[in-house]
């Protein structure tokens, strides 16, 4: 290397290496800065810009177009109708009274809020007429409810003059736009309303778990946001399927500046209408059912029943709900009242003392409309409309026979030395019977001594679990699967544990051990008019859209199937031949089954009317369940309501297929 040739030759390549280095690393930098920008500019750049837009334009939502509910015939239970309202964006990012620009935008707002108030008065209607007061409070200077680019509605339910007047003068009135919004109406004849329920504001849900989700999801979709002043289903129907009913939001895009406020045109997106929802209600039935549960409640009143009239019933409940099909066609908890007080989506405190009582469904909750005499809930012990059960329960696990025969003496005794005993309604004494005619003659001492205490002498302790898997099979004790918010499962006392196994087997084989609610005991009839098919109720046919394209549709459904031997159906339905009075003359043969319940009040024991049946006895169409709390035997107080039921069917379609309205006289 001590040639000086060689070492300079060393150098200029050593200097050609790192030359060669820079340029490599001077492109491999400028060829990543370039993917990078055309990642930014074709990749990320669409969302870049809608965030830079996002930060300049603000998404308002504006309510939507709710869905109508209708009945089996069409007919509108709850429906919108389109108002004008009036809305307010503010111009001005301060109304403080603490600075002198505030003051000023103060004064302006004053002045603003006192020239709507004279158009208002001149051209609005009397009876919704708003104080200076009322304006300011709607405009919302402090910002409490909205920000600034946030309209205000300061007047729905605009007047056609009042419209006419801000559209001719909408650049008197900056920041003032006309909004198309709705009302919510309920039907004047009062049908089903606790089945169809009521709306509230978005704001007044924090005690409703449905609208959880909605609150804490931050959902970017304008269309699916809610707002506080929004009104949406709190109950019923208007509940269960607020998602269908809802429709989505139209919104309002407004540009706004640094400070929050409104600048620049804002661009109007329309509302879409939500679904409507066809129910399985027919009209013309559910109002004879209501008419004729408030009829037998001023009855048992003034007529004795078992020998005594009944002051203290106060409320009744009844289910209709079709064999094949599931359709609740009626229900009706009595009394009931006007849905339409909560028409602005909030209810007067004279309106809310009047209805606090009976604005809750009695045939699914224990809440009943009202409560009787004595305070009791619209759910009561079964009575005997559980026998057919019973028995039915007997012959399958093999405690008698069809041909088996049990000497009734008017009172059955059981446990320990025979301490306990119970009795026959009116100390019958029906002597020699068989299964079948002990639902007949509604026997207490029968299931007593061949069900109750028999059950329990082949499980012992564990006659309790059967019993409970059995009632459930028939849907006492579990939901019946209906499209409805809150149903009440039940009130199973034979679990009490404080009594003995052996007497709550007792207890519950004459229908003194579990409180049901009505729906529960339409299903239970339906089950038996089915020999085993538990059908899944339900208040809704079908879902369509605002052209009438059906969106959904709503099969039978069975829930579970219970097998007995066809002999035992066959002989418990025989069984279900009470006579009652209220069916002289009924054309059809039908199933049938009357209750009496006893419910303790103070010591002295209240009598609940129960009644369940069925028609045709072969190939039935309807079952039907009724409760009248406090109102005496069941063949009196609860039987003549089912009655009426069945007749309004046969009229609207037909106990044989054939309605008797089309019929010529």
């Amino acid at each position: 290397m001590d040639d000086p040739r060689e070492q300079e030759a060393v150098m200029q390549r050593h200097f050609n290496i790192r030359l060669n280095m820079f340029f490599f690393s001077a492109f491999a930098i400028f060829t990543v800065i370039i993917v990078r920008l055309a990642i930014l500019q074709f990749v990320e750049g669409p969302t870049l810009s809608r965030q830079e837009s996002n930060l300049r334009v603000k998404d308002v939502p504006m309510p939507p177009m709710r869905g109508s509910i209708l009945a089996a015939g069409g007919e509108k239970l709850a429906y919108s109708t389109p108002v004008q309202s009036l809305y307010l964006t503010l111009q001005k990012s301060s109304y403080s009274q603490d600075s002198e620009s505030g003051k000023k935008n103060y004064e302006e707002a004053v002045a603003l809020a006192q020239k709507l108030k004279d158009a208002f008065d001149r051209y609005g209607d009397p009876d919704k007429a708003m104080s200076e007061e009322d304006i300011l409070k709607a405009m919302d200077l402090n910002f409490q409810t909205n920000n600034g680019f946030v309209p205000r509605r300061i007047k729905a339910d605009l007047t056609s003059e009042e419209i006419a007047y801000f559209i001719e003068r909408k650049s008197e009135f900056l920041g003032i736009d006309i909004v198309e919004e709705s009302i919510r109406h309920y039907d004047k004849d009062g049908v089903a309303v606790q089945t169809i329920g009521y709306l509230k504001k978005f704001k007044s849900t924090n005690d409703l778990d449905r609208y959880d989700p909605i609150r804490e999801a931050k959902n970017e979709d304008p269309s699916l946001q809610y707002t506080e002043e929004e009104l949406v289903g709190f109950d019923g129907l208007e509940l269960y399927y607020q998602n269908e009913l809802r429709g989505k939001n139209g919104f309002k895009s407004v540009p706004i500046d640094p400070r929050n406020m409104a600048n620049g045109i804002p661009e109007m997106t329309p509302p879409e209408k939500g679904y409507d929802l066809h129910t399985t209600i027919n009209k013309n039935v559910q109002l004879v059912a209501q008419q004729a549960i408030m009829d037998q409640i001023k009855w048992v009143h003034t007529h004795p029943v078992s020998g005594k009239v009944h002051p203290h019933a106060k409320t009744g409940y009844a289910v209709a709900m079709e064999v094949d099909t599931g359709n609740v066609v009626a229900m009706a908890s009595m009394p009931d009242y006007d849905t339409n007080v909560w028409q602005s989506g909030g209810i007067s405190p004279d309106d809310w003392n009047k209805i606090i009582n009976n604005y809750q469904n009695g045939t699914i909750t224990p809440i009943s409309s009202g409560r009787s005499g004595h305070n009791f809930e619209s759910t009561v012990y079964l009575g005997s409309t559980i026998k057919p059960l019973s028995v039915l329960i007997g012959f399958n696990e093999g405690l008698f026979t069809t041909s088996d025969r049990y000497n009734d003496t008017g009172i059955a005794y059981f446990g320990r030395n025979d301490s306990s005993s119970v009795r026959n309604s009116s100390r019958h004494v029906y002597g020699r019977i068989s299964p079948r005619e002990a639902i007949t003659y509604s026997s207490n001492t029968f299931m007593v001594n061949m069900v109750g205490e028999k059950l329990w002498k082949k499980y012992n302790d564990k006659g309790i679990d059967v019993w409970d898997g059995y009632m459930k099979q028939f849907g006492l004790g579990v939901s019946t699967g209906v499209d409805l918010p809150r149903e009440f499962l039940g009130s199973l006392d034979y679990t009490d544990e404080s009594e003995t196994s052996l007497a709550r087997l007792v207890y519950s084989s004459f229908g003194q051990t579990g409180k049901y609610t009505a729906l529960q005991l339409a299903q239970y009839a339906t089950t038996l008019a089915t020999r085993g098919k538990r059908m899944e109720p339900h208040l809704v046919s079908k879902i369509t859209d605002s052209e009438g394209n059906v969106i959904k549709e709503f099969k039978p459904k069975v829930l579970n199937k219970v097998k007995f031997n066809d002999v035992y159906w066959r002989e418990v339905i025989k069984g279900m031949s009470t006579e009652v009075s209220a069916f002289n003359g009924f054309p059809y043969d039908f199933a049938r089954k009357t209750g009496t319940s006893e419910q303790d009040y103070r010591g002295r024991l209240m009598e609940n009317g129960v009644f369940i049946a069925f028609a045709p006895r072969e190939n039935p169409k309807l079952a039907v369940a009724v409760v009248i709390p406090e109102g005496g035997f069941g063949a009196h107080s609860a039987a003549p309501v089912a009655r009426k039921i069945f007749d309004a069917y046969d009229q609207e379609y037909g106990l044989d297929g054939v309605p008797k309205k089309t019929k010529k006289k």
